[in-house]
């Protein structure tokens, strides 16, 4: 089992470790090291024991707000992940109607009736125009 010096608000601290487990220990030895800097420039010097204490109590409410706001979280996207199958299990909407105009046959056969009278009008007009 690996020994590890660990240096928390200016003072080393020696302790054990599991095998492959020294970064993880030096990153949370960091962690509580930053907040031993900070009540050590807040307050100045102090017993190392309430030292710890509040750089302990310091990271505990840091991770029990991260817990509010994972669970927060989780609770939103639970909300949104309902609302998705709620959405996916839906059935198809109506396809939308859309209404045509049919022309009825007698306009057409109206329109093909001008069209003659428009077209012989035309010739008897070319025939004066011609003489």
């Amino acid at each position: 089992m690996p020994e590890v010096t660990i240096h928390i608000g200016g003072r080393g601290f020696e302790v054990s470790c599991q095998d492959g487990e020294e970064p993880f220990l030096h990153a949370a030895a960091k962690m509580l090291d930053d907040e031993a800097q900070v009540m050590a420039d807040q307050i100045g010097r102090m017993p190392e024991s309430r030292m710890l204490l509040m750089a302990g109590l310091m990271l505990a409410d840091k991770a029990a707000a991260t817990e509010d706001r994972i669970k927060t979280l989780e609770a939103k996207l639970a909300e949104v992940e309902g609302e998705l199958e709620r959405m996916r299990n839906a059935p198809a909407p109506e396809p939308e109607r859309i209404e045509v105009a049919v022309v009825p046959p007698s306009v057409t056969d109206t329109l093909a009736e001008m069209a003659a009278r428009a077209e012989a009008l035309a010739s008897v007009i070319e025939e004066k125009n011609a003489r």
